[in-house]
């Protein structure tokens, strides 16, 4: 089982548009509307992989209790955590070339009791987990040491963690030794506070994670593929992709493929990069099923192309 904690969740409207022309009505060829949040999408994309998930998150509100039906449709078990302020909702306009637009609100602002109660519902719903992934920006009200305590309280409860966030909050985690950190290749440039230009780039930065607590990263480097870099040392990962539909949640469909393959080694990856190169290939934010997959693929190689220029740069 694999429990995810989502603490600023939202209700996603994703438009699928021809083109985005402001000041100009645009009229959508398709729309979805999902549960959202990085932690609910592992949640997704675990049970779409046929797995036992739960997700942990505040909910509040009509968006909150329409966020709670979808997963329940979606065969999601979820332990909310009631909230005075309301669930955010969020749209994504996604274009016909790939291009996506995204417009995310803030959320509530949780109350000290509010944040002790989040904590509080992951460790009594930990029991059984083999691996817990806490994923996303923090909302209104928590510190950027709200994750580290998280960690802290998870490892003291014996279970694995990983963890998907940026800023302030990422670094403050790395003390406590989260199992596995997930950063894009923007998030860990904006970690190590300089730019990437080369995988080789991406290589060294992850290890500066290590250094600073990281027991692993596993990093997104966009259309160039991913990286895994632990105490064994690193591979490198891709799969082609004919077309982009949309990249909304493909990160979060990338972890949750590496932790339902056990959350280690060549193997997890090669299913981390079978997942997200299946979920930039489907609409919206919808999650890949395992006839979505094509593991033959992908390749996976210890012989890490340090010298290959990343087609999309991070600063």
């Amino acid at each position: 089982m694999i429990l995810t904690i989502t603490p600023n969740p939202s209700l996603d409207r994703t438009y699928e548009v021809p083109s985005l022309d402001r000041g100009e009505v645009v009229r959508a060829t398709g729309e979805r509307v999902d549960p959202g949040g990085k932690g609910v999408n592992v949640s997704r994309a675990v049970a779409a992989a046929g797995r036992r998930t739960v997700a942990v998150l505040p909910l509040g509100g009509a968006p909150g209790a329409l966020v709670a039906g979808l997963l329940d449709a979606q065969g999601i078990e979820a332990a909310p955590v009631p909230v005075a302020g309301a669930t955010r909702s969020n749209i994504a306009l996604a274009e016909s070339d790939g291009v996506l637009t995204k417009i995310n609100a803030p959320g509530p602002e949780l109350t000290a009791a509010e944040q002790e109660l989040l904590l509080d519902t992951v460790l009594r719903r930990a029991g059984g987990a083999d691996w817990i992934a806490c994923c996303g920006s923090l909302p209104r009200g928590l510190a950027p040491s709200w994750y580290a305590e998280l960690v802290a309280r998870v490892h003291a409860a014996g279970v694995r963690i990983a963890l998907d966030t940026s800023g302030p909050a990422l670094l403050a985690a790395l003390r406590e030794r989260p199992d596995v950190v997930k950063p894009n290749a923007v998030e860990l440039a904006e970690a190590v506070g300089r730019p990437l230009i080369t995988v080789g780039d991406a290589v060294k930065a992850a290890g500066e994670l290590r250094a600073a607590g990281a027991r692993a990263v596993l990093a997104s480097l966009g259309a160039d593929g991913q990286l895994l870099v632990d105490d064994d040392g690193a591979w490198f990962g891709a799969a082609p992709v004919d077309t982009v539909r949309s990249n909304v949640g493909a990160g979060d469909s990338s972890l949750a493929g590496f932790l339902v393959a056990g959350g280690r080694g060549p193997g997890a990856l090669a299913s981390a990069v079978a997942h997200g190169a299946a979920a930039v290939q489907l609409p919206g934010s919808v999650m890949p099923t395992p006839g979505d997959l094509d593991p033959a693929a992908v390749t996976v190689t210890a012989e890490v192309p340090v010298d290959r220029v990343l087609r999309e740069p991070a600063s």
